[in-house]
């Protein structure tokens, strides 16, 4: 769930521009809700710090909201090469993330039952170690990941609809090798191992969703530990100087589930029509298992199988000059053993997310009910994007378009759309740099809208209409100017980011009003400004 947010954390710096990391100064930045710190430690050896707090608390606070969001994130990697053939690394990612309800009076009661709080803790720390040789190098990682998850929702009166305070922990061990048979040819080999262990304690009194199933789970309590382990072989090639050639095997075992082996085939060409020009194609097999939870809710869902994708892809990449690339993909992917509920029978866990909701979407995400690996789909679509670098010519950019379509078929044996089928997405991000002074950047969104299931006027939902309609388009530009100052022995940064400047309310999703008995369409956010300030030296 913090794969975003731990993505932004590790891009922390990227759009101020810089490109002196490890370059032997140290960098501080300071603004009202973050401190960032890197440099060298010793001539060998250099880190990165990052600590962050989101403001959106103070936002949410400002609007008079009945809850409050805080999150807090820290970053830390520090790198020490005593001499060339060897090198460690280090690296620590947390991020907090926690929900505030205001309860005073009966309207923020009732707001309040609507939302499923979460507050979580999670951590990612890892030790590698590589190892250069003649003819290739050799990598070790050993990593942990940690995720606590107290999540919580009450009705109007305050009692329990649900809560669930759960820890997922993996301690895992990796080895890849390198090794180089040729000029033309290498090989790779690796393995992994992990050590999982998986906490619940759920209470989830009985549900009635709005499409009148009743769930079954009332309270669940358990702790399992489980292993995984993987190995992986692959040959890579140049062929008749024209063509690469990259063929693989993996093989995954995961003792949670009864069938527990399973082999992966991957098999990626790509053949050079000019030197300016590449046709490219891939294929293979891929597989990921069921989460930990939906294993636990019932003894026969580890019945399932793991989760199976065959994709196929062909594109071309042309270099239209030395600081631009134009590329275009064509995909197929071809899904099997999806969970599905023999509950609800319409329902595809594909079409809950990776996220956890709450009564709004009838609690489909967490899995708490019978589930076999019925389900199955399709997703196909075309993209093409447009890269230019900072050059020369001093303006950067990317263009991509995409047209997507996915549908799935759970046990009912009925092809619907998948819930998160943006059919056109379009993104434009982009900036130039008028001098060593001022900068200008800007980003445009657009994507069309996510499938629903429209509400009758007494706020039931009928399965006949399950992802029938569509949230409105949503677009939105956002607009960042940066000024440096340059003084002896330091340089301070200023910037405005003003995101969705022409304050676009865009729809975020779609559910019913129990006490007005009407559809309430929620939006986003409007023109969030927002200004910092950083110093080098």
């Amino acid at each position: 769930m913090y794969g975003d947010k731990l993505s932004s954390v590790l891009n922390i710096d990227l759009r101020n521009g810089r490109e002196d990391r490890f370059g032997g100064k140290a960098t501080i930045s300071a603004s009202q809700f973050g401190l960032n710190l890197e440099g060298p430690i010793t001539e060998k050896s250099n880190f990165i710090f990052s600590a962050r707090r989101s403001y959106l608390d103070f936002i949410f606070k400002a609007a008079n909201f009945s809850f409050v969001p805080e999150y807090y994130d820290v970053l830390l990697k520090a790198d020490f090469s005593p001499h060339s053939s060897d090198a460690f690394s280090f690296v620590f990612i947390s991020a907090f993330d926690n929900v505030k309800f205001f309860n005073d009076d009966a309207e923020q009661r009732f707001d309040n039952s609507r939302i499923l709080g979460t507050d979580q803790i999670q951590y990612v720390a890892g030790f590698t170690y590589r190892h250069l040789f003649t003819n290739g190098f050799f990598n070790l990682a050993l990593s942990r990941n940690y995720v606590d998850y107290d999540s919580r929702q009450s009705d109007s009166l305050l009692n329990p609809l649900f809560t669930n305070k759960s820890k997922e922990e993996e301690n895992s061990l990796r080895a890849d090798l390198v090794f180089k048979l040729s000029k033309t040819s290498e090989i790779n080999i690796g393995g992994t191992a992990k050590l999982i262990e998986a906490d619940f304690d759920i209470l989830f009194p009985t549900f009635f969703t709005s499409f009148g199933d009743s769930l079954p789970v009332t309270s669940l309590k358990s702790e399992n530990t489980y292993t995984k382990f993987g190995v992986y072989t692959n040959y890579n090639s140049l062929l008749f100087n024209k063509l690469t050639a990259n063929v693989g095997v993996r093989s995954d075992i995961f003792t949670a589930l009864n069938k527990k082996v399973y082999f992966s085939p991957r098999l990626s060409l790509s053949y050079a029509l000019t030197d300016l020009t590449n046709l490219n194609f891939s294929t293979g097999i891929y597989h990921q298992s069921p989460s930990y939870i939906w294993l636990e809710a019932f003894e026969s869902n580890k019945d399932l199988k793991m989760i199976q994708v065959n994709q196929f892809v062909l594109g071309f990449d042309h270099r239209i000059s030395a600081d631009a690339l134009l590329k275009v993909e064509a995909f197929y992917k071809d899904y099997k053993n999806y969970p599905t509920s023999t509950i609800r029978p319409y329902l595809v866990l594909a079409n809950t997310g990776a996220g956890f909701s709450g009564s709004d979407d009838n609690y489909s995400s967490f899995g708490l009910e019978p589930l076999v690996d019925a389900g199955f789909g399709k997703a196909r679509g075309i993209e093409l994007s447009i890269q230019k670098k900072l050059s020369d010519i001093p303006y950067y950019g990317i263009f991509s378009f995409t047209y997507s379509k996915s549908d799935y078929t759970s046990l009912d044996g009925i092809e619907r759309s998948g819930s998160y089928d943006q059919n056109w997405i379009i993104n434009l991000s982009g900036g130039y740099k008028f001098d060593e002074f001022w900068e200008c950047s800007s980003k445009f969104r657009f994507a069309s809208g996510k499938p629903y299931t429209p509400f009758n006027s007494d706020g039931s939902q009928d399965i006949a209409n399950y992802n029938t309609a569509r949230i409105k388009s949503s677009h939105s530009l956002d607009v960042r100017v940066d000024k440096r100052w340059y003084f002896s022995g330091w340089t301070l940064i200023t910037y405005l980011d003003i995101q969705n400047i022409y304050n676009q309310k865009n729809a975020s999703g779609i559910r019913w009003d129990r006490r007005e008995m009407k559809v309430d369409e929620s939006s986003s956010i409007g023109i969030l400004p927002s200004i910092g300030i950083s110093a080098e030296f």
